[in-house]
């Protein structure tokens, strides 16, 4: 069977920082691109950002460039979300995702989702 569990979610302030992590199991990484989307309440799941199955190419949404990092340990399984400088709007479910291709989905076309990390930022 295959699972993908979320941890590093929590309450933070406005300018804060939090960092997510994804330990996924059940298959080999090597050949998954990974990513992270998020939901909002009433609003549709949208893709925050991507890392290739190489690790060499990375994509974001615009609204989190220059403040997300997303990256990979395929030794450990494991996907990485670093966020800083956090905004209000940045509050959400986040999920990671793996799709089994070389490269990232054009539009949170994943294979498989996890059951989500609450981010609320708020003051």
């Amino acid at each position: 069977q295959l699972a993908l569990v979320e941890s590093g979610g929590g309450l933070v302030q406005p300018g804060g920082s939090l960092r997510l992590s994804c330990v996924l199991s059940g298959f080999r990484l090597d050949f998954y691109s990974l990513g992270w989307g998020r939901q909002a309440p009433g609003k549709e799941r949208e893709g925050v950002a991507c890392i290739s199955a190489s690790g060499i190419r990375t994509t974001y949404a615009d609204s989190v460039k220059g403040r997300f990092t997303i990256s990979r340990d395929n030794a450990k399984n494991a996907v990485h979300l670093e966020m800083n400088n956090l905004e209000v709007g940045d509050t959400a479910v986040y999920f990671c995702a793996a799709v089994h291709n070389w490269r990232c989905p054009e539009a949170d076309e994943y294979d498989y989702w996890g059951q989500g990390t609450q981010v609320t930022v708020s003051s």
